[in-house]
């Protein structure tokens, strides 16, 4: 099966081969044809199934051709995260450049100016997140009359984060008798009234609930005596040569962990909500193109992260709901790879995991662990070289002279960890930002 033979231009055919991708998933399979003859669709799918390309190439085949016109675009994509919208904005990108189109982002934590210039001198598709896009809505920077297609991603978590009646508000901006396609792991918390209100007769296909997990995901419970054991086990199972991410439950933990980490040798960045934009969209950077290994993030960053070749999962804390857990995990055996998931489980919290795993219709049993451990040897892998920790930037002063790293200095400020910057760190390049379907969702 080709894209081709699913009927995606030869133009655009040609653009996914250029990235390396030359067969459909199957949730595109299921899909293409009727979202490429201008159908409704429901899709369910769980993450890495390949969905990101399965909404793009409709989008930009049917957008292919139409007048451009300030302020008013012409194909919508809701996303839950800013993490998300990027990585979308990054897969559409490619295709739209094929077909002389343009696409930006629309979300909160960064300035509207950007946003606002980037509208007026006119695009073809925008990819937002609701409450960003209602305030430019709402100042009249841009009007949905035009859409023809939109597209929910991900529509389950919005509706977990709250954005539901914001996503209503939205979609009634736009002409009812515009395409829309909503991409869901679940139908739960009112997604099922959406598809009611808002769909003409869709079209349902199913590849992998989110709810049933990944065969070619192995899960790992580990339990260890005390948190010093748990400390030891967690820096040794980041210690490795692959792609690692780290699941915590606070913010203050992620950026602590990511900074021990780094301390250690183990360059770690870490993604929370604390973190401005910039920040977030450099340290996923880091991540994604191989300038660090280790990737540190609450579940914020669950549905956000979209990296192909992430071999490891660990849950340094327990997430509190097996949703939660599925969503952490799905970061790993994306894109038709394999993966592990290790949860790591204190004497404290072993009821709440086996109700956890119980809910997620996860079979494993647990095994204790410390560094050394044969099972936990073997997981790790060969261990990566340390690396001994940048010193922080020290900032000139008038004379020329370097100031030392003190009270008053730029690098005190700032709170560097000492972790090498993203530009400057690693051996990748951004071509090793998506795998072989990278950044699909």
């Amino acid at each position: 099966m080709s894209f081709t033979s699913l009927g995606v231009p030869e133009t655009l055919a040609r653009s996914l081969a250029e990235q390396g991708i030359t067969e459909p998933f199957p949730i595109q399979v299921a899909t293409l044809p009727d979202t490429l003859a201008g159908r409704d669709v429901l899709g369910r799918g769980r993450t890495g199934s390949g969905k990101t390309l399965a909404f793009s190439l409709p989008m930009v085949v049917r957008l292919t051709g139409g007048r451009r016109v300030p302020g008013r675009p012409r194909g919508l994509v809701l996303a839950p995260t800013r993490e998300l919208a990027t990585q979308i904005a990054a897969t559409l990108e490619p295709l739209a450049e094929a077909a002389g189109l343009r696409v930006t982002t629309i979300f909160g934590g960064v300035s509207q100016h950007r946003q606002e210039v980037a509208l007026k001198a006119g695009v073809d598709i925008v990819v937002a997140c609701p409450g960003r896009l209602e305030d430019l809505l709402k100042q009249k920077v841009l009007t949905l009359a035009d859409v023809q297609i939109t597209v929910l991603d991900e529509a389950d978590h919005m509706a977990d984060l709250g954005f539901l009646p914001g996503v209503k508000r939205i979609l009634s901006a736009t002409p009812a008798n515009g395409q829309r396609l909503l991409f869901s792991a679940t139908l739960d918390n009112g997604v099922d009234r959406l598809v009611a209100q808002f769909m003409n007769r869709p079209s349902s296909h199913a590849v992998d609930s989110e709810q049933s997990p990944v065969a070619a995901m192995t899960h790992h419970l580990f339990t260890v005596g005390d948190a010093e054991t748990k400390r030891a086990v967690v820096q040794h199972l980041a210690s490795g040569m692959g792609r690692r991410l780290l699941f915590t439950r606070t913010k203050h933990q992620a950026k602590k962990l990511a900074k021990q980490l780094t301390a250690a040798g183990i360059p770690a960045v870490d993604l929370h909500g604390n973190l401005s934009q910039n920040a977030r969209e450099r340290n996923l950077e880091a991540f994604s193109t191989g300038g660090v290994r280790v990737l540190v993030a609450t579940d914020i960053a669950a549905r956000g992260i979209h990296v192909d070749d992430v071999e490891l999962v660990v849950h340094v804390d327990p997430p509190a709901e097996h949703k939660a857990y599925l969503h952490r995990s799905g970061r790993t055996a994306r894109a038709g790879s394999g993966g592990d998931v290790v949860t790591l489980v204190l004497p404290e919290e072993t009821g709440d995991v086996r109700t956890l795993t119980r809910l997620a219709k996860i079979n494993a049993r647990p095994t204790p662990v410390r560094v050394g451990t044969p099972v936990l040897e073997a997981l790790v892998g060969e261990v990566a070289a340390l690396v001994t920790p940048a010193p922080p930037v020290l900032e000139q002063a008038r004379t020329g002279a370097p100031r030392t790293g003190g009270r008053g200095s730029r690098s005190s400020r700032s709170g560097t960890s000492g972790a090498p910057r993203p530009e400057a760190a690693g051996t990748g390049t951004r071509g090793r930002r998506r795998g072989a379907q990278g950044g699909q969702g």
